[in-house]
């Protein structure tokens, strides 16, 4: 349920700054079609930092409706407060997804213990599988690998969204934990590297626009077919790189709305649009990638 390629999912906005229903719909039938292995709402690629709590709801709740169970929906529900992210955990038991990703708390920079305190709290105040989120680059804090021994041994945490990028870390990590604790890489561009040493996954970022080449990617990788992966890994590595040229989700949001996947690339304040120097920077990395533009349909070839 919780390996390939889990795509990191943008929230469509309209023109008025509002959630985009009918885009949101079209990215879930597009991801239920194209192969990926689940989905994750709500995270950074999502813009949850800038979005109510009713909003929060509001696309929770529109997800698992357009998804009528396909697909499994893991919802992110990091906070820097504890008490917060045992409350928001709970209001999902009931609600259908298949588990929670949780990110570091930001900015509080906590200590270790305090990182193991505020994740063991979370975890048992619930029953929903739980899976830890670390990037050190947007939070601050970075959780060390004998912290995540220390978690491990949760029963309902479940495994962690690794997203420093250093492939010494996944390595680490493995020595730590039983087999059966998920690690996923939360960076596409040395994705396959890191299930290459022992990973499961990766949270995709750019699935958002290339979610069969990357099904594909994970496909190849598990029967072995290894040559063929890293063959369509550099076909993809400039979009991987590219997606990233401005903070994300800019670049991704950006190029989804070229492919006709969204209907407009509108941000939340203080994120803003992708600026028109990297326009040709961005649609040079889909063509790389065999992501083509026509008319606003979306044709991938591979």
């Amino acid at each position: 349920m919780f390996k390939g390629s889990i795509v990191a999912l943008i929230t469509p906005m309209n023109k008025k700054g509002m959630v985009c229903v009918s885009s949101l719909k079209k990215l879930i039938n597009y991801h239920v079609n194209s192969g990926t292995s689940a989905i994750v709402a709500l995270g950074t690629t999502g813009e949850t930092a800038t979005l109510t709590n009713a909003e929060r709801s509001h696309v929770i709740e529109l997800i698992l409706k357009f998804s009528t169970g396909r697909i499994p929906i893991i919802v992110g529900t990091g906070t820097n407060s504890t008490a917060e992210g045992v409350s928001m955990t709970k209001s999902l038991e009931k609600s259908g997804v298949a588990a929670c990703l949780s990110i570091t708390p930001y900015y509080n920079c906590p200590t270790q213990e305090g990182l193991y305190r505020h994740f063991r709290t979370i975890a048992e105040s619930t029953n929903l599988p739980q899976i830890l989120y670390n990037v050190p680059l947007r939070t601050g804090v970075d959780l060390l690998p004998m912290t995540i021994k220390r978690l491990a041994n949760i029963k309902n945490i479940i495994g962690i969204k690794e997203a420093t990028g250093d492939l010494l870390r996944i390595t680490e990590i493995k020595k730590l934990v039983q087999e059966d604790f998920l690690l996923l890489s939360g960076d596409d561009a040395t994705a396959l590297n890191f299930m290459e040493l022992g990973g499961c996954g990766v949270v995709s970022v750019t699935a958002n626009i290339a979610a069969y080449q990357m099904a594909n990617l994970y496909g190849l990788f598990q029967n072995g077919k290894i040559d063929q992966a890293r063959l369509l890994n550099q076909k993809l590595m400039n979009l991987h790189q590219t997606l990233f040229i401005e903070p994300n989700p800019i670049p991704v949001k950006w190029a989804a709305k070229q492919l006709g996947l969204i209907h407009n690339d509108v941000l939340r304040l203080p994120m803003t649009s992708l600026t028109k120097v990297n326009h040709v920077v961005v649609q040079q990395a889909l063509k790389d990638a065999d992501c083509f533009l026509n008319t606003g349909v979306y044709t991938c070839l591979t």
